[in-house]
């Protein structure tokens, strides 16, 4: 599990494609990975991903085929920055909101503009993940735990302060641009326990 709270901002040092995925090595100085280990997991821009290599600085994920299909991370490239964050532990605080990792699907920035302080981005998704957004429920972009301010048909509005600009990758978003979207997690269960309450 994860909080949605970057804890640093990497890049992306080489990818391998293969016939049943990919390898990505990721490069950050400043997440932290003396005190990781093999298979610990880490999320790349809103995706858990299994550490298969590790120095100080770099660690290495295998991406499947699948992730590659849901996610952003077929159009990564070497040198482009992703967000990232280690897994959350027992006796850390939550300042985000609990993010499993598992990319609901991809979303298209429609639209971007200023709106006081903040810069206030709509995000289009598909059809079938509406029913799982609500205004002022939580949301994860990116990997990063946002509030959703607004919801019309299947375009939702979130407000990014100057800080996340600071020290995520949401400040590079240009229109037309694809994101990684993780619907709160609560809400899926809800609706599981709705479906079997119904059938039961």
């Amino acid at each position: 599990m994860f909080t949605g709270i970057i804890q640093a901002v990497g890049k992306i040092q080489d990818v391998k494609v293969s016939e049943k995925g990919a390898c990505f090595v990721f490069e950050s100085n400043t997440l932290g990975l003396n005190d990781a280990k093999i298979g610990d997991s880490i999320a790349v821009n809103g995706v858990c991903l299994t550490a298969v290599e590790l120095t100080n600085s770099c660690f290495s994920a295998d991406v499947s085929q699948e992730t590659l299909d849901c996610s952003i991370f077929a159009n990564l490239q070497t040198g482009d920055k992703v967000n990232l964050e280690k897994a959350l532990r027992l006796n850390q605080g939550i300042d985000g909101h609990l993010v499993s990792g598992h990319v609901d699907g991809v979303g298209v920035v429609s639209n971007r503009f200023s709106e006081g302080e903040s810069t206030r981005f709509e995000i289009t998704v598909d059809e079938d993940l509406v029913k799982y957004i609500a205004r002022k429920g939580s949301i994860c972009i990116n990997g990063v735990s946002l509030t959703v301010n607004s919801i019309e048909g299947n375009v939702f509005g979130v407000n990014i302060v100057p800080h996340t600009f600071t020290v995520t990758t949401l400040g590079d978003l240009h229109i037309s641009a694809e994101v990684n979207v993780e619907i709160d997690i609560i809400a899926r269960h809800l609706e599981q326990l709705l479906n079997n309450t119904k059938t039961s």
